[in-house]
């Protein structure tokens, strides 16, 4: 490796762990300062020093406690919220994908096109609509209010649909051949080997959910309906504010989201850079 080369990677290597330490300061922070008193955040914010004789776990315990109860409300109307959106996101979108890469018929490309001008529009103008689609349907404070109207996403469709293109043609010859279905060569040839775009959907669809605010804001009513997002903004009031559940409930919500990484990271980057080789 010449002198320049080494420079090049020490310069490399010296800017993505700069970048590593400034992405992990605010978590490694909230971290700590959820094992210390919630006066300290008020008083210090978010340090890194360690302070072991401050260390308690006073601000977990509270979540277990009475008083903190209606956080595993919260916490498990994001988890089924979560889970029903990211699968039946990911079965829809990647069936409207792979229809549009696959067959051929009139109108395709128009439809191609549409599904990228949608991705171009912002989803606040379309706000006002939805509510009122929402209401009509009868699914105000409800989960399928939160999950329905954005479950079949343009970005989804649109990664499914490139990755989809560059799959091998000759499975579906071979499926038909052998007398298979064409939803059965769907399930059955393509979709395993469409795997690594699942795997990378997953994380983003579950991350998108996981952290929607706005959109359950407007459709939740009640206090055991909220998800975590919006029960955690509850805690921070002009009257009062709450910082031991918030602290230990944000480091909580972190978990699913670590979990589900971890279990997909090996589809991640594979199915991202997949997907953009052909179109």
């Amino acid at each position: 490796m010449s002198t320049r080369s080494r420079w090049a990677t020490c310069l490399f290597l010296f800017f993505f762990v700069s970048l590593s330490i400034i992405v992990l300061y605010p978590l490694v922070g909230l971290l700590l300062a959820s094992f210390k008193p919630a006066t300290e955040l008020l008083r210090n914010g978010l340090s890194l020093k360690l302070q072991t004789e401050l260390f308690t776990l006073n601000n977990y315990s509270y979540l277990f406690s009475d008083a903190g109860r209606k956080y595993f409300f919260w916490y498990r109307n994001s988890l089924v919220i979560t889970s029903l959106f990211t699968l039946l996101s990911l079965l829809l979108s990647a069936m409207v994908g792979y229809g549009l890469a696959i067959y051929q018929f009139k109108g395709k490309n128009i439809l191609f096109v549409l599904v990228l001008v949608v991705m171009m529009i912002p989803v606040e103008i379309i706000i006002l609509p939805l509510y009122k689609l929402t209401i009509s349907l009868q699914l105000i404070n409800n989960y399928w209010g939160v999950i329905l109207p954005f479950v079949v996403a343009p970005l989804p469709i649109f990664f499914f649909r490139q990755f989809a293109s560059s799959l091998p043609k000759d499975y579906l010859d071979a499926g038909r051949v052998d007398g298979c279905t064409e939803l059965g060569i769907f399930f059955r040839l393509m979709m395993p080997l469409m795997l690594p775009a699942f795997g990378a959907m997953a994380i983003l669809q579950a991350l998108h959910s996981w952290n929607n605010f706005l959109w359950p804001l407007i459709v939740l009513r009640t206090d055991d309906m909220l998800t975590l997002p919006i029960g955690l903004a509850s805690m921070i009031t002009p009257y009062g504010n709450n910082y031991d559940m918030l602290l230990s409930g944000a480091v909580l919500s972190i978990v699913p989201i670590v979990v589900l990484f971890a279990a997909f990271q090996r589809f991640f980057i594979s199915g991202l850079t997949a997907g953009g080789v052909k179109g």
